[in-house]
C-alpha cells in the first residue's frame, strides 16, 4: 500500500507492557501503519514505559534525549510516550521534551489513531484520562495473523492494595477486571491463529472477578472457562497477591490439567514489622502456611517470588528474616530489587536504609535465590518434561520451548515444528536453561 506508513514500538518492563504494545500495534495498523524493527526506519516512534524500576522517568527523557537526531534529521518522524511513566509524567514530558508529539496513558491507548490523526494536522496529543469505555472492546477488531505459539492475555488491571512502595494504583488505576466472555473470545481468537499457550495477565490477577451469566466469577472459573477450548494446551497466570489466593484456585492447582505447576507469588520480605510497613497485609506465617496448602494440591509446582531489600526500616534482623522464608519455601526463580524512592508513594519520605548495607544483602539474598535456582535445574535432569516448541535454536535441527515448570529446554527436534509439545528427557542442566532429548 502506497501509504503505508512504519511504526516503531520499544517496550519497557512488564509482560502486561508487551501485550499492550501488541495491542497499540494492532490499533495503528487501522491507521495505516506497519510493524518495523529499527527506529531509524520508522515514520512513528512509541516508548511504552514502565515506572516500576528505579529512575524510569529519567531513562525515559534520555532515550527521548538520543531520538532528537532522528526528528532533525526527519521532522516529519512523531514521537509518542505511553505507559506508566506517560501516566505519572504527563504533560511534563512534553515540556522537558518539547519533540514529543503524543503523550498517552495505558487506559487510553485505543485512542491512538484519533490522537494519531491531530498531531499530523500539527497539534500536540495528551490522554492519561481513566476513561469510561472499555479498551480492549474498541480494539476486538483485531487481524488474523499467525502468531507464536505462547502468548500473554490481559484479563485484570489496576490496584486497590496500594503497597507503600508501589507507583500501580497511581498508574493503572483500580483494580478492574474483563468480562468472562470477552476473555473467552479473545482466547479462541488466539489459539484459532495458532496459539498453544496463554498466560493471563493481572497486576492483581488472582483479585480477579469478572461478570459471568451467573455473577461475578473467580480466576479459578475463568480457568476452567478456558480449559473447555480446544486447541489449548496450557494455561498460565502472573502476578498474584498471597491475599487472593482463593481455596478454588488452590484446587485447580492439583485438578486442572491444563494449568500449569509454576507460580510467581510474591512475598516481598519475610520480616512481619517490614511487611506491615509495606502496607502489604499478610505476615510471613500466612505465607508460609499458604505455600504449604499450594503444595498440598500440587507437589511438584514450581515457585517463583518477588523481594526487595532495603526497605526503609530494615535492619539486619528483618533482613535475615527474609533469608530463613527463602531457605523454607525454596524458590525455583525470583526476582530482587534493592529499595528504591517512587515519588508520590507513601515510602517516599520515609529514611533511606545506608546504601551499603541495602547492596550487601541484595548480593547475599540474589546468591541464596542463585543457588536455589541451581539446585531446582539440577534436580531436573533425568526427569521426563513436556516442552512446547516456541523457535529454532542456533544448530540445524535444534529447538527450544518452554516446559511445564516454564524452564527452557533445547533439544534435537529435527521434524517437528513450532507450537508442537513434545515429551523430553532432561540430560543436562546449564546455567540458565536445560537440554534434553526426544522420547
Amino acid at each position: 500500500m502506497a501509504d503505508t506508513k512504519k511504526l516503531f514500538i520499544k517496550t519497557y518492563g512488564c509482560q502486561m507492557n508487551v501485550y499492550d504494545s501488541e495491542r497499540m500495534a494492532e490499533a495503528m495498523g487501522g491507521a495505516g501503519y506497519e510493524a518495523t524493527e529499527t527506529p531509524e526506519d520508522a515514520d512513528m516512534i512509541l516508548l511504552n514505559t514502565c515506572h516500576i524500576r528505579e529512575k524510569a522517568a529519567e531513562k525515559v527523557y534520555s532515550e527521548l534525549g538520543r531520538m532528537k537526531a532522528l526528528k532533525t534529521d526527519r521532522p516529519n518522524l512523531k514521537i509518542g510516550v505511553a505507559g506508566c511513566v506517560a501516566q505519572a509524567e504527563g504533560a511534563e514530558i512534553m515540556r522537558r521534551q518539547p519533540g514529543v508529539d503524543l503523550v498517552v496513558g495505558p487506559q487510553a491507548y485505543h485512542r491512538l489513531p484519533e490522537m494519531e490523526k491531530a498531531i499530523r494536522a500539527g497539534k500536540k496529543a495528551l490522554d492519561t484520562d481513566f476513561p469510561e469505555e472499555d479498551k480492549f472492546e474498541k480494539l476486538k477488531s483485531r487481524p488474523k495473523a499467525k502468531r507464536a505459539p505462547a502468548a500473554f492475555l490481559t484479563v485484570q488491571e489496576g490496584c486497590d492494595k496500594f503497597c507503600a512502595f508501589c507507583v500501580v494504583p497511581y498508574t493503572r488505576g483500580a483494580e478492574v477486571s474483563r468480562p468472562v466472555d470477552r476473555v473467552l473470545t479473545e482466547a479462541r481468537d488466539l489459539v484459532e491463529r495458532g496459539v498453544r499457550e496463554i498466560t493471563l495477565l493481572g497486576q492483581n490477577v488472582n483479585a480477579y472477578h469478572g461478570a459471568g451469566e451467573s455473577g461475578s466469577k473467580t480466576l479459578a472459573d475463568l480457568i476452567w472457562e478456558l480449559d473447555k477450548i480446544d486447541g489449548l494446551e496450557r494455561i498460565r497466570f502472573t502476578t498474584s497477591h498471597p491475599n487472593d489466593m482463593q481455596d478454588d484456585l488452590i484446587e485447580a492447582h492439583g485438578t486442572c490439567s491444563k494449568l500449569m505447576p509454576y507460580l510467581h507469588l510474591p512475598v516481598q520480605s519475610g520480616s512481619d514489622k517490614i511487611l506491615k510497613r509495606m502496607n502489604r497485609s499478610h505476615t510471613a506465617e500466612s505465607y508460609l502456611r499458604l505455600i504449604e496448602r499450594i503444595r498440598e494440591a500440587r507437589p511438584d509446582i514450581l515457585l517463583s517470588g518477588d523481594f526487595i531489600v532495603g526497605f526503609p526500616e530494615e535492619t539486619e534482623e528483618d533482613f535475615q528474616a527474609t533469608i530463613d522464608l527463602i531457605k523454607e519455601v525454596r524458590y525455583g526463580q525470583a526476582y530482587s530489587f534493592k529499595y528504591s524512592t517512587r515519588p508520590g508513594t507513601p515510602a517516599a519520605e520515609r529514611p533511606l536504609v545506608d546504601d551499603a548495607a541495602a547492596n550487601d544483602r541484595l548480593q547475599r539474598l540474589q546468591g541464596l535465590l542463585t543457588e536455589q535456582q541451581r539446585d531446582i535445574q539440577n534436580s531436573m535432569v533425568g526427569r521426563e518434561v513436556s516442552v512446547l516448541l516456541e523457535r529454532a535454536g542456533r544448530d540445524a535441527g535444534q529447538m527450544v520451548g518452554k516446559s511445564e515448570y516454564l524452564h527452557s529446554v533445547h533439544l534435537d527436534a529435527a521434524g517437528h515444528q513450532i507450537g508442537d509439545v513434545v515429551r523430553v528427557k532432561v540430560i543436562e542442566s546449564k546455567t540458565n536453561s536445560l537440554k534434553g532429548e526426544l522420547l
